[in-house]
């Protein structure tokens, strides 16, 4: 029934549909509905058993940079406000990183690499404190949780039940590859030996987005250390706080201090200061490709460091005519809406066969109309508010946009400020 086509991470994923093809079941958590796994089908079926929203269970006490080891506040004193996008109020005022605190950071993580244990250190050893890691974030996955959803909107159960698992599975997983980094031997003429030999690249700026902070926090942070790097990480200016949470983690793992740098901080400052920086090595991030582009000329000026970029992407869904289209309905929903649509390979363009064209549409329609929206900390809620005004107008944009170039809305286009903001 279902078959992905993935091409290289950033760019399109296209998802065709078809009874040819060998079933599969797609989707990630959630109950299971004929045959698909999703929050959405487990959330429609929750719909009329919802119950007030809880208490995150969580404090925000965490709100500085992690410089060497120690919490500081930004070398300026000034600070930025992360805002909860259920209500618009301050969550709390962030160290707001600049310029001098990325020199103070790359410092520390130049000296940790150059003269720390880290990079020197038996990787296996490294792999343990890797896994004792991961242990301390499963035992504070609700608290991690609550402060996805506090910064970002999405539903807790989606944070907590979706990704925190994914989060610890990835440090897991990347402590099992410390010591399996192998070299490699080849033939030679004469009395020469040759050999390859992997060594760890050093000081990494790494760069992460406000749609999975702690999901894409540890898909930088997990292989760069197994690999024996040091770290000087931004967060997304919009949703600092599990990152920051999850540094004290990694101090209290046994990670040396040096070795992992948050600062929070903006794009044109921090940001930049990273990727001009001369003193690291590598850039790695996730974002824009009209940023993507910016970053990649930048390091080429400075000083040529390689860059990873995962830039955004218009990933297709391909339905074929012979396809079950109530699967099709629901995989096309969850690919579209999931995260309030938030997702650099969200199906954002279905191609539908002709032949159950309008069956298909007027069944997406009654599926959307379905779809829960609400306090995020809500059971049952599947959608919560956009992370924040700028992405709310930027959606209602793309929707003019289409209505401008022809396309007719059958449903959406407003918003539910009754519900949480008036960006829900």
């Amino acid at each position: 029934m279902a078959a992905r086509v993935i091409s290289r991470k950033g760019a399109a994923v296209a998802t065709v549909l078809s009874r040819a093809l060998r079933p599969a079941v797609v989707g990630v958590g959630g109950s299971s509905s004929g045959g698909i796994r999703s929050y959405s089908a487990a959330a429609a079926a929750a719909a009329e058993e919802l119950e007030n929203p809880m208490k995150p269970p969580v404090d925000v006490k965490l709100t500085k940079l992690l410089i060497d080891g120690e919490f500081v506040d930004a070398a300026s004193g000034k600070t930025f406000p992360t805002i909860d996008p259920r209500s618009e109020h301050v969550i709390a005022e962030v160290a707001e990183g600049d310029v001098e605190d990325i020199n103070r950071a790359v410092r520390a993580a130049r000296k940790a690499f150059d003269h720390g244990p880290w990079p020197k250190m038996p990787a296996h050893k490294r792999g343990e404190i890797l896994l004792r890691y991961a242990d301390l974030l499963d035992q504070h996955a609700d608290e991690l949780a609550a402060l996805e959803t506090m910064d970002s909107g999405k539903p807790y159960e989606q944070a907590r039940y979706g990704e925190m698992p994914l989060v610890s599975r990835q440090f897991r997983y990347y402590a099992g590859w410390a010591d399996k980094i192998y070299g490699t031997t080849g033939p030679t003429d004469g009395s020469h030996a040759m050999y390859t030999l992997h060594e760890p690249i050093g000081v990494v700026g790494q760069i992460i987005p406000w749609n999975f902070p702690i999901v894409m926090y540890c898909w930088k942070v997990a292989p760069a250390l197994a690999a024996g790097n040091c770290i000087v990480l931004k967060t997304a200016e919009q949703t600092p706080l599990s990152a920051i949470l999850a540094g004290k983690l990694a101090l209290e793992a046994g990670i040396p201090p040096g070795v992992l740098n948050i600062v929070s901080g903006y794009g044109p400052t921090a940001g930049a200061a990273i990727v001009e920086h001369m003193d690291v090595d590598k850039v790695a991030f996730t974002g824009s490709t009209e940023v993507g582009k910016l970053i990649m000329a930048s390091a080429a000026r400075s000083n040529l460091k390689p860059v990873t970029l995962e830039l955004g992407g218009k990933s297709p869904m391909i339905i074929c005519e012979d396809a079950d289209v109530d699967a099709a309905v629901e995989l096309a929903h969850f690919a579209l809406f999931f995260n309030q649509g938030q997702c650099c390979c969200a199906g954002s363009r279905t191609f539908v066969h002709e032949r159950i064209y309008d069956e298909f549409v007027e069944k997406s329609k009654a599926r959307a109309l379905k779809r829960v929206v609400g306090d995020p900390f809500r059971s049952g809620v599947e959608q919560g508010p956009q992370v924040d005004k700028e992405q709310f107008h930027k959606v209602l944009s793309y929707i003019e946009s289409g209505r401008d170039q022809g396309a007719n809305l059958l449903t959406g286009a407003d918003n539910h400020s009754e519900i949480c903001t008036d960006f829900t």
